[in-house]
């Protein structure tokens, strides 16, 4: 991996180019592989298809990470939570993809982030041996799937002077101490999906957002563009639903059962300096934690929830307040002043699509979506639909990679087996190559190799090089870049997905005049 400073050849996404690609592909050649859903595991099975030289396109009702993959914690799990719970083929494959993205495929994006569990008198020294050793074995997970200490530290005891260095914000009365673990940490769940879409269209993927699927069968899908409301055909010899915790209503008998993740979104200032996470324990509970969780653009995220979620699935799901105030007691047990419900500037859910494995008792009574598995499967519908399902953001390429593998077997595709476990995405280069580009360390984070070149629209035109908000460190280039090269169509694209302005509604109304008036010469001059 080499750094460079223009786009990977092929790997642009524009309104123009969905434009020529959906033309090209309704009522088109068949083509070998048709994937529904692009978020994560979507737009991995694209890249996977299209790295073993099938065709392939890929189409969702929204954009690229509409749906769950941008509503994670944005940390890329080792495992640790399924080993306590005796579940060790998915602590393994968890090490071993989370190993696999910060060695490999996405270095530019996923990084080590240290965490502390304080250890008040909240936690008994039963709770704290039993924490302990579940880093340990944490650490040997590590070891067993490969991944280097360099990129993964050892775990280790703090001090109290030590624990309150790392989280200042802590009640320093009666803390003994503390734990530091490490784990992998994105720079943001939906810039790994644009990554993974941009790698799959630079290896000939169609990737074709605003484009509904209206019905599957073996043979393809009947779509509906949602920018003109025309509908057609896309023929394909294999078809993958990929929509994840709407997985059910396109295919019959597939039965999710949605956990929603909550999130409160704090200004930095309000818990002060943070150089790690925070594990806080929540009582009654043996394994499960609070995550607070410092973003380096001004914001921290507090999370999060597992409940289940009954009825219909909404497009972006919302907070209760059930939920803010559960992740409000629960952070404030271990703060030396607490938060207030006024601090929280906002707030964001997301559904899990969980594979529902219960039988007939279907009240749900006794049962906990924290306790449903987070194993995914790949089943084939009589019609001849393979769906993916389950799972969580961290495995997504071992999803991709076996309903392609499934496909693949089924359809009798000439193809060989997965090469993605060693394929950089666009941006990617080893930790060293990096820190050699001439860019902001912050651009660096978001962008990798490509940073240089975001960095020089900005250098051309200096009101590129201004901020979009004064206390948020976005930048016109970057919104003029993901116009030009990651698919954003519309302000909505570039404020809630490409950036997370839009995750604090108030930065978001400041911010949307202006980035609709750049969306809007931007077209004009398409036109």
């Amino acid at each position: 991996m080499s750094p460079t400073s223009t786009p990977a050849a092929g790997a642009s996404l524009s309104a123009a180019r969905r434009s020529r690609e959906l033309t090209d592909a309704v009522g088109g050649p068949v083509v070998d592989v048709l994937v529904v859903g692009l978020g994560a595991t979507g737009a991995g099975a694209a890249l996977d298809a299209a790295a073993r030289g099938l065709s392939v396109v890929a189409v969702d009702a929204h954009d690229l990470a509409f749906g769950t993959s941008r509503w994670s914690s944005k940390l890329i799990h080792g495992g640790l939570r399924y080993l306590a719970s005796g579940r060790l083929d998915v602590a393994h494959e968890s090490a071993v993809e989370r190993g696999v993205l910060m060695e490999r495929t996405a270095p530019h994006l996923v990084r080590a982030q240290p965490f502390v569990l304080p250890l008040t008198p909240m936690v008994s020294r039963g709770q704290s041996a039993l924490a302990w050793a579940g880093f340990r074995a944490g650490d040997t997970l590590r070891l067993a799937a490969r991944t280097a200490r360099a990129t993964l530290p050892a775990p280790r005891r703090l001090s109290a002077v030590e624990t309150r260095h790392l989280a200042p914000a802590l009640r320093s009365d009666r803390l003994r101490g503390g734990l530091l673990s490490w784990d992998g940490r994105l720079t943001d769940d939906a810039r790994l999906v644009t990554a993974l879409a941009r790698t799959a269209a630079a290896r000939g993927a169609r990737i074709l957002t605003r484009v509904r699927a209206l019905e599957l069968t073996s043979s393809g899908a009947r779509i509906r563009d949602e920018l003109t409301g025309e509908e057609g055909v896309i023929r394909a010899r294999a078809v993958i639903n990929a929509s994840g915790v709407w997985a059910g209503d396109l295919v019959d008998g597939i039965r999710v059962r949605p956990s929603r993740g909550t999130h409160l979104v704090l200004r930095s200032d309000r818990l002060g300096p943070l150089p790690a996470g925070l594990h806080v324990p929540i009582p009654g509970e043996t394994n499960r934690f609070v995550l607070v969780l410092p973003q380096g653009d001004g914001r921290v995220y507090v999370g999060l929830t597992d409940e289940p979620v009954d009825g219909g699935v909404p497009d972006v799901p919302e907070a209760p307040e059930t939920d803010v105030g559960f992740l409000l007691d629960v952070l404030g047990s271990v703060l030396d002043v607490p938060v207030r419900r006024t601090d929280v500037v906002g707030t964001f859910a997301g559904l899990r699509p969980l594979l529902d494995t219960t039988r007939a008792d279907r009240s749900g009574s006794g049962s906990r979506t924290a306790d449903v598995s987070r194993r995914h499967a790949v089943l084939t519908s009589s019609q001849g639909v393979i769906t993916v399902v389950g799972g969580k953001l961290t495995t997504y390429r071992r999803m991709a990679e076996d309903a392609v593998d499934t496909a693949v077997a089924a359809r009798r595709l000439g193809a060989g087996p997965s090469p993605t476990a060693a394929l950089p995405l666009v941006g990617a280069a080893a930790p060293h190559a990096l820190a050699t580009l001439r860019a902001p360390r912050r651009l660096v984070l978001r962008h990798g190799t490509e940073a240089p070149a975001v960095q020089a629209l900005a250098d051309r035109d200096p009101r590129l090089g201004e901020r979009v908000l004064p206390h948020h460190p976005v930048t016109g280039a970057e919104l003029l870049w993901a116009l030009r090269h990651e698919g954003a169509l519309d302000e909505a694209d570039l404020l809630d997905r490409r950036t997370r302005v839009g995750l604090v509604p108030e930065d978001r109304a400041a911010a949307l005049e202006a980035v609709r008036a750049l969306v809007g010469e931007v077209a004009a001059r398409r036109s």
